[in-house]
């Protein structure tokens, strides 16, 4: 069988494969936004075998493996590692056409050099090359392999970052790779469960060392934890909702009297829920436009939508869906609060609903910042295809969305938001497909043939955009390209 994953993988066209070899192949990467581990960072972890490194937390492949009729022992439960394997082998040929084809026939190639089509019949070969390669591998050597410049990582303000304060202070950790927390307080907005709200007080209240049995305390609790990630190279806060409420907020004696109920154990009503929602995201604005962060909104998803597996398996094992939720409204007036106030920081949009791709960017663009003193170019964003539409035609949609209505060469290009160490070869995926887009054009005298011109476009979305919007500092030998 011919070799699926060529040099000219996904590049239709001469003037695709000139600008993707050219000037996007070798770029350093700088995932932003990701879920990798810093306990698993900070201690350079070795994976037992290939079913550890690839299926441990990859809700994706669990969906396609429940669809193929593959039972929860061999997804989230207790099988046997290699048993595993092998389900999720016979389950690839029948991801034709869905990215994980794609995905998994490329980290193979980037990760262990296997040019292999995966299925019942290669399983065992692929597992025992992998396995043994991997016995040379840890977290490190993976980083290095794919090029990957920076790591954000996805952390709750209650957690102590014992592992980023490693990180960025024992000798020898990763010496190439920078890894940032980013700030994602949704525990913090649990404000409809009083029973997990007690909970997070107490985890916040160690973490800061201080009084949350009050709002103003609690705020600061919230505010000290922002300041500890800052210290440690945080650059950005990353927050997950359904819709954003379309409801005002309230003043502190208003969210006083809400969190005081909700702490002796009162659920408040949805709309106090909501209000009080909304002021502390308007609070969370705040704070990232003083420290000069990016935030981050991740909207539309429909969390946990079968009961039984929640139950069962918990949040983050592949049962969420994308929302219908009208974005617009509550989406505007949380901007346009923040805006009036001189307080809107760099905003980040992502939608999963692909029919909301122009609401979101013509919303972006309402809010760029000619307002600003002095101007921040680029300052709103609408973000990479994320989640159900990482893959060829979601990016695409996205990317016609950011040229359509706004400006391409400002676009801060892709992420992985992914668990797994082999998710890096996602940001090639993207590369790629970003590269054939433009050539295709080219050829069709859409575009001009200015290499120049089109070069810089590739560089600055695939790699330099990023670093200037968060102000990251690199390290290694990466150092010189911040």
């Amino acid at each position: 069988m011919a070799s699926l994953i060529t040099d000219d993988f996904l590049l239709s066209t001469g003037a695709s494969r000139r600008l993707y070899h050219d000037c996007a192949m070798g770029l350093p990467i700088v995932d932003y936004h990701g879920h990798l581990s810093p306990r698993d960072l900070a201690a350079h972890r070795r994976f037992d075998n290939l079913a550890e490194l690839w299926l441990e937390g990859d809700h994706y492949k669990w969906r396609a493996m429940r669809a193929a009729g593959v039972p929860e022992t061999h997804c989230t439960g207790a099988a046997d590692p290699y048993d595993k394997f092998v389900a999720f082998a016979r389950t690839v040929p029948q991801t034709l056409r869905n990215p994980l084809y794609h995905w998994t026939h490329l980290e193979l190639v980037r990760g262990f050099g296997i040019d292999l089509p995966l299925n019942r019949d290669t399983a065992k070969e692929v597992w025992d090359t992998a396995n043994d390669k991997l016995q040379a591998m840890d977290a490190r050597t993976l980083l290095d392999r794919f090029g990957v410049a920076l790591v954000g990582t996805t952390d709750d303000p209650a957690d102590g970052l014992e592992h980023h304060r490693l990180l960025t202070t024992a000798p020898g950790m990763l010496p190439d790779t920078a890894v940032v927390p980013t700030y994602r307080p949704d525990a913090a907005l649990r404000v409809d469960d009083p029973t997990a709200m007690r909970a997070y007080l107490d985890r916040l209240a160690v973490a800061n060392d201080s009084d949350c049995s009050n709002y103003l305390g609690y705020v600061e609790a919230l505010k000290g934890r922002h300041g500890a990630f800052e210290a440690l190279g945080c650059r950005s806060s990353d927050h997950g909702m359904t819709v954003m409420p379309d409801v005002a907020p309230l003043d502190d004696a208003g969210a006083g009297r809400v969190f005081n109920r909700l702490c002796d154990g009162a659920r408040p009503t949805a709309e106090e829920a909501a209000r009080l929602t909304t002021t502390m995201m308007l609070t969370f604005g705040r704070w990232a436009h003083e420290a000069g962060w990016a935030q981050q909104l991740h909207l539309g998803a429909l969390r946990n939508v079968h009961p039984r597996a929640m139950q069962t398996l918990g949040p983050d094992t592949g049962f969420d869906a994308i929302s219908d939720d009208r974005q617009a409204p509550g989406l505007v007036r949380y901007l346009a609060a923040l805006a009036d106030a001189g307080t809107l920081p760099k905003t980040v949009l992502y939608n999963l609903n692909p029919a909301d791709n122009y609401l979101f960017m013509s919303i972006a663009q309402s809010f760029q910042g000619g307002h600003d003193a002095p101007p921040v170019p680029g300052k709103m964003q609408l973000g990479a295809g994320w989640w159900h539409l990482d893959q060829i035609e979601g990016m695409t949609w996205q990317l016609n969305a950011v040229s359509n209505l706004g400006l391409l060469p400002r676009f801060i290009g892709m992420l992985t938001d992914s668990r797994s160490f082999l998710s890096f070869a996602r940001h090639e995926y993207f590369r790629r497909l970003l590269c054939d887009l433009l050539g295709r054009e080219v050829e069709a005298g859409l575009l001009p043939a200015d290499w120049d011109l089109l070069g810089e476009l590739v560089r600055d979305i695939c790699y330099r955009n990023t670093v200037r919007y968060f102000g990251f500092q690199l390290k290694g030998r990466w150092a010189e390209w911040s």
